[in-house]
């Protein structure tokens, strides 16, 4: 026996050995530092966030909040009420989590055991692969086509007797294509658990939610984090057949959403005219980005349908160009995966932002 099995490393999982840790963004105060500038020179575009924030009336009710100190509620009840109004579901079929990150996790926890198989259909969103190899199911990657659009076909061929759940992202991160609701429903057929990760739904407004009360082995999942600007107080939800419902809230955490996040869906629901114009600003400044990334001759830029736009960098690097940026104070978010190989993904912000990132780029390139 070696020293390291000596330790308390022989305790450990030993298929955790060889996992790779997620790779998050850091904050803008990291990030301030890293570049050597002030925090309010740093123009972030790397993680999909609102640049607008959240509702102000969520401010304002947080700050005049007196009950920090006793527990949320563990069933979820008003959350889930204001949320059945907004999504046309009744609450029996929603559960709420801390980010759609964890129900991701909490979904692979239910239904994977030890070898269980999960269909990734990538590029796609990191915490798919990352939670399943954590719950010990085994991921099998299956590309998208040249357009990043889901190859039906071959999922259905990478099907097998060990197969449990399918991701399947819309619109797609870090592509932002929409997954047309035929290709869902072919998927679904399979009977194997769909779970469509809408994170962006607000961007796109193409949702195959409704019919979640007709397939019970689909489910979809949604944010507030993009469109509600509450990236910061984790909050997501997930629409299921009340069977799958039922067993999640009996798995998850007792406390697993805090009181401020219960608050801000509150304020955020009602104050949603004010959200849906900080969306509808975020589509047309998206449009006005796509069409200035396109005129740069070492950008492609593909179209999107989310709040980001992908872009493959042309016959330069795209690694000196996020490096660069990064020395003027802009943060984009940097891909060389075999299937995303010298790519950039760019956050969309406000118009001065859009137009600082433009300026930077002509300068390196």
């Amino acid at each position: 026996m070696n020293s390291s099995e000596k330790g308390i490393e022989r305790l450990l999982r030993s298929d955790l050995f060889g996992l790779k840790a997620y790779q998050p963004i850091v904050p803008p105060d990291v990030l301030s530092e890293q570049a050597g500038i002030p925090i309010k020179g740093v123009i972030k575009l790397d993680g999909n966030e609102n640049p607008y924030g959240c509702s102000p009336r969520v401010k304002d009710a947080l700050a005049n909040y007196n009950f920090y100190h006793i527990y949320p509620d563990p069933d979820q009840r008003e959350v889930r009420k204001e949320l059945e109004r907004y999504v046309g579901v009744s609450a029996e079929h929603i559960v709420a989590g801390s980010g759609s990150d964890e129900l991701i996790d909490l979904i692979l926890r239910l239904f994977i055991e030890s070898g269980d198989q999960v269909l990734n259909c990538v590029p796609t969103f990191g915490m798919y692969p990352f939670c399943t190899e954590i719950c010990g199911g085994e991921v099998v990657d299956v590309p998208r086509d040249k357009s990043y659009a889901i190859d039906g076909t071959k999922v259905k061929e990478a099907v097998s007797e060990r197969t449990k759940i399918i991701f399947v992202a819309s619109p797609n991160n870090p592509t932002g294509n929409v997954t047309p609701e035929r290709d869902i429903l072919e998927l679904v057929k399979t009977g194997i658990v769909v779970v469509v990760d809408e994170a962006y739904y607000e961007f796109s407004g193409v949702t195959v939610a409704p019919l979640v009360l007709k397939y019970e082995n689909l489910i979809v999942l949604r944010s507030f984090s993009k469109w509600a600007g509450l990236a910061g107080l984790r909050i997501g939800y997930g629409i299921f057949s009340t069977l799958i419902s039922q067993h999640l809230l009996k798995i998850k955490q007792p406390y697993n959403i805090n009181l401020a996040a219960e608050i801000a869906v509150k304020e955020s629901l009602i104050d949603t005219d004010y959200l849906k114009s900080t969306v509808r600003a975020i589509i047309a400044e998206r449009e006005r980005l796509f069409t200035k990334l396109g005129e740069l001759k070492f950008l492609n830029p593909f179209p999107s349908q989310a709040n980001f736009i992908l872009c493959a960098v042309v016959k330069e690097d795209a690694q000196v160009i996020h490096e660069g940026l990064q020395k003027k104070g802009i943060f984009v978010r940097y891909f060389d995966t075999p299937l995303l190989r010298n790519s950039l993904r760019i956050s969309v912000g406000k118009p001065e932002h859009t137009d600082a990132l433009i300026e930077a780029l002509k300068e390196l390139c």
